[in-house]
């Protein structure tokens, strides 16, 4: 989006250049996969950790300018919110020691942010959503510089027809958030490590229709956000947070029901990757409709329409470096940032392993589960985690935890078809049976260290960030 928009407010005529645009790049990519010119290259994987920058105090630092110049790396750039960054690792091939060469980069650049934080006299922290942060925190002063964010913001603000987001979220024991905010600030709260998984092709739908499935579990032990504004709320608050933060959802018309702009989508993907795209042209409106010099072989309309559509799993267009050939790989958005790298990576290789096994099954799972359950089932694990009552793929109700213990070596198998080194998957693999054991989550602990620190939400988030430093994983923690 940064490479491209550089005015935050736009006419009539704008929006109208843009559709026809976007429909000529939806038809040329609609084109190119009924002719098999998509990318068919083996499976890569990258990742995206947001993270945010934390005082003395154990408040949130709104000073990412700094930092980043500081940094003066291609990698490290800014999120919405000015004490918020986000750390881009480049993709790696799935096979052989691919993903340990991914873990060593991450582990790299997070060194390196956490020199540039220190020397600041921050902390750089990795967690879904800032246990100290206050509402009054996120004000638009505290937007980040970039004009795309001001543009964003001037956009949401002309769909919404100047009425606020409504945030309202139920937690445990009667709890419940209520309040409003006339900006986009409210995105700037959630924090993510965000997988990019590339398939051929040929199978990119049924790894796709896979992940949509394998977030709930994955999450239900992932969850690390238990805290919005000092309130307990759900395991992981970051979902119900995001996916009301704008307020904002497609076209409305008599075929269709309403379909939000942050979501878990409006189905399985049936035959073709296209289909999201189709969807976004024919039921969003576009948001920033900027003029792009760009040949219609770029899909440049295409890609800013699409990163203005936040999908809890998102196709997202590239192309290759071999040979400029265009690929689809999905971005898994459900994973919040934190506890530990170690967690982090465990978490993306059993997403990956599980994908894989899904995606190559005999039956396939989504024949199995109907969406409307992998949706219910998402939702349910991001509320409860390893309390959530889940439907299988045989339709049975079962607990988040013992899904997990038979997930896991079907993960392992996904790995071992992956091609990916042994002793790696094994690693990881036995540090997510380790935390399962435990019964810890980033979420349980962050709540039962309030309760020992007599509920100081600075405390805990200086806690937090020592404990991070060492890089032990979870269940290692005190």
């Amino acid at each position: 989006m940064g490479q491209w928009v550089e005015r935050s407010s736009f006419e009539h005529r704008d929006f109208v250049r843009f559709q026809r645009a976007l429909r000529a790049e939806t038809d040329w990519l609609h084109d190119l996969a009924e002719r098999d010119q998509l990318s068919q290259h083996a499976p890569m994987a990258g990742l995206e950790l947001e993270a945010w920058l934390v005082d003395a105090a154990g408040r949130a630092a709104p000073r990412n300018a700094e930092f980043i110049a500081r940094c003066a790396s291609p990698e490290v750039v800014t999120e919405i919110g000015r004490f918020n960054i986000e750390i881009n690792v480049p993709p790696q091939p799935v096979q052989g020691l691919g993903l340990g060469r991914l873990a060593t980069a991450l582990q790299d650049a997070w060194a390196r942010c956490g020199e540039v934080a220190a020397d600041m006299g921050l902390h750089v922290v990795a967690i879904g959503i800032l246990p100290s942060l206050s509402d009054a925190e996120l004000n638009i002063a505290n937007l980040s510089e970039p004009l795309r964010y001001r543009a964003l913001n001037q956009q949401v603000l002309r769909q919404r027809h100047g009425r606020p987001t409504r945030l309202d979220i139920d937690g445990p024991r009667a709890a419940r958030l209520r309040c409003e905010h006339h900006d986009v600030m409210l995105e700037a709260a959630a924090t993510s490590f965000q997988l990019h998984l590339q398939l051929p092709a040929a199978q990119a739908v049924r790894a796709h229709n896979a992940a949509m499935i394998a977030a709930a579990p994955v999450l239900a032990m992932a969850g690390n956000s238990p805290l919005l504004f000092g309130h307990a709320l759900w395991q992981e608050t970051r979902i119900p947070l995001f996916e009301q933060a704008l307020g904002i959802g497609a076209r409305e018309d008599a075929q269709h029901s309403p379909l939000p702009r942050v979501g878990f989508g409006s189905g399985y993907v049936g035959y073709s990757m296209v289909e999201c795209f189709r969807e976004n042209l024919e039921r969003f409106e576009p948001l920033l409709p900027v003029a792009l010099d760009e040949p219609v072989e770029r899909l440049a309309h295409l890609r800013l329409h699409n990163g203005t559509i936040w999908r809890w799993h998102r196709p997202v267009l590239g192309f290759d470096t071999e040979d400029g050939r265009v690929h689809i790989r999905t971005e898994h958005r459900p994973l919040p940032a934190g506890p530990s790298l170690p967690d982090m990576m465990a978490n993306l290789v059993f997403t990956i392993g599980l994908v894989a096994a899904w995606a190559a099954a005999d039956e396939p799972p989504e024949l199995r589960l109907p969406f409307e359950r992998a949706r219910a089932n998402f939702h349910a694990a991001a509320r409860d985690g390893l309390h959530s009552r889940l439907t299988g793929l045989d339709g049975q109700k079962l607990s988040a935890t013992q899904w997990l213990r038979q997930l896991l070596p079907l993960a392992r198998q996904g790995l071992e078809q992956l091609q990916v080194d042994a002793a790696l998957a094994d690693g990881w693999m036995q540090l997510l049976r380790e935390r399962l054991d435990s019964g810890l989550t980033g979420a349980r602990w962050q709540l039962a260290r309030l309760d020992a620190l007599g509920g100081d939400l600075a405390a805990l988030t200086l806690d937090y960030a020592r404990h991070q430093v060492g890089d032990s994983p979870l269940h290692l923690w005190r």
